[in-house]
């Protein structure tokens, strides 16, 4: 948490706005840990830091206005688990590496949804993202049973997940742009994009289709709880 104060700092330091800002780094399917609040890592990591440093840099991107975006890394993943207000930090139910993941992209795609509501008056929107399968350091603590199923939902095997298709970085990186820069997006901020589009909303088995964003990350009431609990937890309130 400090890293990310001195992180906003630095960059307010440097300029005075900020037109796009794009929540990208994570962390997946990592044994349990915990970071320096106590906070469960991969929530903390991959939501708490995002939102901690969205609400230190907002100054800057007000100062941009109308046309700025903030751009939130989601994942096929939130199919995995939706949020779980009671518990998001593993404190009273056992800790599962793929569901933990599955409920921290599940916070990333609700962030955007209610950033949106928030900062569309001003004209700055807020989209979530699912980059796609991409060879990275992301799957750094990925066993040799992971990987494995990894590779069968990529052959195919509905037995092992959701299905998809390897994509190069640059492939990866390609739906973040257009989320980030693309006039198709002007008037739909919240929205889940996949494949340079704005995904379709799934059924009740969306967890078994290979793409598509599940009822549960485009929850608005949900999205207001998450809010709520994110700013209870960083002890950070909305400065807009």
């Amino acid at each position: 948490p400090a890293s990310i104060d001195a992180c906003a700092t630095a960059v307010a330091e440097k300029t005075g706005k900020i037109d796009l800002l794009i929540n990208n780094a994570g962390i997946m399917a990592c044994p349990l840990a915990r970071d320096a609040r106590g906070y469960e890592s991969q929530f903390a990591t991959n939501h708490l830091g995002h939102f901690q440093l969205a609400m230190r840099l907002w100054p800057l991107v007000k100062a941009t206005g109308a046309g700025a975006r903030v751009i939130a890394l989601s994942s096929l993943a939130h199919k995995r688990s939706a949020f779980h207000p009671e518990d998001p930090n593993y404190e009273r139910r056992d800790y599962e590496k793929w569901q933990a993941y599955g409920q921290a992209k599940t916070a990333n795609a609700l962030f955007a949804l209610y950033l949106d509501t928030l900062a569309s008056p001003s004209g700055i929107r807020a989209f979530s993202v699912h980059p796609g399968g991409i060879m990275t350091n992301l799957g750094r603590y990925l066993t040799e049973e992971d990987i494995a199923m990894m590779r069968a939902r990529s052959e195919g095997d509905a037995s092992a997940g959701p299905s998809f298709e390897w994509k190069t970085v640059e492939q990866g990186a390609a739906t973040t742009v257009w989320a980030a820069t693309s006039p198709l997006l002007a008037d739909k901020g919240g929205v889940y994009c996949e494949d340079c589009d704005i995904a379709a909303l799934t059924g009740p088995d969306g967890l078994t289709q290979p793409g598509g964003v599940m009822p549960h990350a485009c929850d608005a009431d949900a999205a207001a709880k998450l809010w709520e609990i994110s700013e209870d937890l960083t002890g950070i309130r909305w400065p807009g």
